[in-house]
């Protein structure tokens, strides 16, 4: 199938002051997956306010942006829709004020089954592996985390 659009997506990078990474476990099109936070840019908004409203939207929490992480430099077909080409924008983030969230402790630990869920659990980076995701650009940043936390603590 030819490409016909760019999907730009837009992710956030959160560690914990226990040196944990937050994911998302997410139940998308009957797929059940495991991912970083964030998603979708939509017609006419920005990469930073993408990331901020998809924080916001999946977690009900306000965030800021501290630093660019990583950018695709690969080409990526979409697994949803094969006339889509994927890029995915990475960047260190931190909590905003009063930042709450609810998290579990096991992979999809949904509260509301439905056709489509979404929770959240911290994974410790000293454990964290590439198989702990399942889209394969989230995987290429795996691996810079792990590459990255071998030569020192990431700091936000």
């Amino acid at each position: 199938m030819e490409i016909t659009r760019f999907n730009i997506r837009v992710y956030g990078l959160l560690i914990n002051e226990q040196d944990q990474i937050l994911v998302s476990d997410e139940l998308i099109k009957g797929h059940y997956i495991t991912k970083f936070p964030g998603g979708g840019l939509e017609f006419g908004e920005g990469i930073i306010d993408c990331l901020k409203r998809e924080f916001m939207e999946e977690t009900n929490n306000e965030i800021e942006v501290v630093d660019h992480f990583y950018t695709t430099d690969f080409f990526q077909q979409s697994a949803y829709n094969p006339s889509h080409q994927i890029i995915s924008i990475y960047y260190l983030v931190k909590p905003g004020h009063n930042f709450q969230l609810n998290t579990q402790t096991t992979l999809f630990e949904f509260v509301h089954h439905q056709d489509e869920a979404q929770s959240f659990r911290w994974i410790d980076l000293k454990n964290i592996t590439i198989e702990d995701f399942s889209l394969p650009i989230d995987k290429i940043v795996a691996e810079l985390l792990i590459k990255k936390h071998k030569k020192t603590d990431i700091q936000i």
